[in-house]
């Protein structure tokens, strides 16, 4: 991607936010604390609003008026703040009748119950909702992007030898994650920024979110552990129990359910759905999705995981490099337009790491390996899946850390390349 003169990193979802101000008369980018949202918008903006600052604060909640200065497009940062905002922009936009005119921008999505007593049209129309994610590493200039999703797409991705990435590098990666702020600085302070994440999360006293921060604590090491993991809520809540020794653990389902519900809403997990394929028997498949933290780098941070760690322990590193896969699958695929899954056969456990849902209803099935060793049994697994499955994948692919090739296998048609080559 490209450095724009000001040292603004390109995104992919720039063009996706330049294509929606043309259509409609604002946008709302919303994504977790730190991915770049203020920083993206304001390369789209004319002229910018910080909710979070005291004043403009207090001068929203005297007047509206006195923060919308009408020079388009406007960026409105932390609408959230002051929700009454999202109704005054639709009736701009409608006033006004032009295209383009407002960004906004929130890390904190509403409860249900303060949208319907502070907000009182959806906006639909008027105002359209954009996610952003934390970089990929096509974004972060981690990625070469000599191989390409829509190339397999369309079997045009021609076969090249690439540089090998050392295990050691894909550990450093995963631990930094895709903070705009962590791409330039040391390797040894990496983990700096994802720790000061979770404790902002934790200590934030904020009315909108309320919980205790032992508990939620406990939440969160949970998730952690099962990061990549299909497991109930259930199993999770049991792995509370057996882990902490401290008396007051999550003992309530319903608890539970509300701090899972406020981490969503902070956009911290990002749980990927379970595919719905024309399988053998329906029966068979299965319906929990799979666990995930918006990036990697937060499971590593809350488990306090260093690269000496990842290293010594294979299992685990192998789990937050299918998150670290995961994570740029979905960001490539809703940059495309279409969707992350993933699909397990509740029968005999069979799974596919991610299938790729086209806009067009094809898709691709992939398997996420981190060592060159694995590669046999990934390619049995998803020709395996291709034999029982009804509607057949547009491709198939293995995305293995440690090989410097982007292949099609001449044998079973199965591309096999690194996620440092792959762009959308």
């Amino acid at each position: 991607m490209a450095l724009t003169e000001d040292g603004y990193i390109e995104r992919l979802i720039d063009k996706t936010i330049s294509q929606h101000l043309e259509v409609f008369g604002a946008i709302s980018i919303e994504g977790p604390k730190w991915c770049g949202k203020t920083w993206t918008a304001k390369n789209h903006a004319n002229s910018v609003v910080l909710l979070d600052d005291e004043k403009e604060y207090e001068k929203a909640k005297l007047d509206l008026d006195l923060v919308l200065h009408k020079t388009y497009p406007q960026l409105i940062d932390e609408w959230q703040e002051v929700p009454e905002i999202w109704d005054k922009v639709r009736r701009e936009v409608d006033s006004e009748n032009k295209k383009g005119i407002y960004i906004l921008t929130g890390s904190t999505k509403l409860k249900r119950k303060e949208s319907k007593e502070k907000i009182h049209h959806s906006g639909a129309g008027r105002i359209v909702k954009l996610f952003m994610h934390p970089m990929s590493l096509y974004e972060s200039g981690d990625s070469t992007g000599e191989a390409s999703i829509m190339d397999m797409y369309n079997d045009t991705q021609k076969n090249i030898s690439i540089k090998n990435i050392p295990v050691t590098e894909i550990v450093k990666l995963i631990i930094r994650g895709g903070w705009p702020a962590n791409i330039h600085i040391k390797s040894d302070n990496y983990s700096l920024i994802p720790k000061g994440y979770i404790t902002s999360i934790l200590n934030d006293e904020s009315e909108d979110v309320k919980f205790d921060k032992r508990k939620m604590g406990m939440l969160l090491r949970s998730l952690a552990r099962n990061e990549t993991t299909i497991v109930t809520n259930k199993t999770i809540l049991n792995d509370i129990i057996n882990y902490e020794s401290d008396k007051e653990y999550l003992a309530s389902y319903n608890t539970l359910i509300d701090y899972l519900d406020i981490l969503e809403r902070l956009h911290i997990i990002e749980n990927q759905d379970s595919y719905s394929s024309n399988y053998v028997s329906p029966k068979r498949v299965g319906k929990l999705s799979k666990r995930h933290f918006t990036d990697p780098s937060l499971s590593c941070a809350i488990l306090n995981l260093t690269e000496e760690k990842l290293l010594d322990d294979v299992l685990t590193l192998g789990f937050m490099y299918e998150a670290l896969v995961e994570r740029d699958l979905r960001i490539y695929m809703e940059f495309l337009g279409g969707s992350l899954f993933h699909f397990r056969d509740n029968v005999t456990g069979d799974e596919v790491d991610a299938i790729l849902e086209f806009s067009d209803g094809e898709y691709a099935a992939i398997e996420i390996k981190l060592g060159r060793k694995e590669i046999d049994d990934a390619k049995k697994s998803l020709l395996k899946y291709y034999n029982l499955t009804i509607k057949k994948p547009k491709f198939m692919a293995i995305i293995c850390g440690t090989v410097d090739m982007v292949v099609k296998d001449k044998e079973t048609g199965i591309y096999i390349l690194p996620i440092t080559a792959l762009k959308p």
